[in-house]
C-alpha cells in the first residue's frame, strides 16, 4: 500500500496513457464495424467470409501482432497508434459478427412496414433498424471494452506506457504492490468503461429500461 501511495503520480500517468488507447479502438470498431455488418447481412455471401475473417483475426496473438504490424503499415513498434491500429483490428473481429447478427435480428415486417410509410434506406436505417439493433450493438460494444482495456497491458512489454508498464516493471523489480496496482486499476478501468456504456445506453435507449426490456 505505501508503494501505491507513494507513486499515485506514476498509476495516474499510465491510466492516462492506458485510455488515450484503449478508447480509440473501442469508438472505430463501433463506428467501422456498422457498414461492415450491414454488407454482411445484406448480402449473403459475405457472411460467412466476415465470419471467417473474424474468427481467424481474433486468434492471431496480439504480441505479434503488435510486432509485425509496423511493418504493413509504417509505424514503430513503440508508437501508440501501432496499439490502436492492432486494438482495432480487434476489435472489429468481435464487432462486426455481433452487429451482424443484431442486424439480422430486427424484424423484416418491421423494416417493410418503415418503407411503407415512406422511409428511405438511410432514414430507415437510422431511425428503425439501428435504434431496435441497439441493445445487441451495445451489448457487442461492452465486450469490445472491455477486452480492449485488458489489451492494451501487452504494449506495456513492448515498452508503450500503458498500466502494463506496472506489471513490467513490478516483475522485474519484484514489486508486488506494483503488480497489484496494475492488476486492479486495469480491472477497475474495465469496470468503469462497462458501467458508463450501460449508463449511455439507458439514456439512448430509454425503452429497454422497461421489464420488457429487462427481459430481454
Amino acid at each position: 500500500m505505501s508503494w501505491v501511495l507513494a507513486n499515485l503520480d506514476v498509476i495516474a500517468g499510465y491510466t492516462g496513457a492506458h485510455l488515450v488507447q484503449a478508447l480509440p479502438p473501442i469508438l472505430l470498431a463501433f463506428v467501422l464495424s456498422l457498414p461492415l455488418a450491414k454488407l454482411a447481412t445484406t448480402r449473403g455471401w459475405l457472411r460467412t467470409g466476415v465470419t471467417t475473417t473474424s474468427g481467424l483475426m481474433y486468434a492471431i496473438p496480439s504480441l505479434p501482432l503488435f510486432v509485425l504490424l509496423p511493418g504493413l503499415v509504417g509505424t514503430g513498434v513503440r508508437s501508440p497508434a501501432n496499439i490502436i491500429i492492432a486494438l482495432t483490428l480487434y476489435g472489429l473481429a468481435l464487432m462486426v459478427p455481433t452487429a451482424a447478427d443484431g442486424f439480422r435480428s430486427v424484424s423484416r415486417d418491421v423494416l417493410g412496414s418503415a418503407t411503407a410509410q415512406g422511409y428511405a434506406p438511410a432514414a430507415r436505417f437510422l431511425a428503425v433498424e439501428l435504434p431496435l439493433a441497439g441493445p445487441v450493438l451495445l451489448g457487442g460494444v461492452r465486450v469490445v471494452a472491455v477486452s480492449t482495456i485488458s489489451l492494451v497491458t501487452v504494449g506495456g512489454v513492448l515498452g508503450v506506457p500503458s498500466l502494463g508498464m506496472l506489471f513490467v516493471d513490478g516483475v522485474r523489480r519484484g514489486i508486488v504492490a506494483e503488480v497489484a496496482a496494475g492488476v486492479v486499476v486495469t480491472a477497475a478501468l474495465a469496470l468503469l468503461i462497462d458501467l458508463l456504456l450501460v449508463l449511455l445506453g439507458r439514456v439512448l435507449m430509454p425503452w429497454t429500461r422497461g421489464p420488457e426490456g429487462r427481459r430481454a
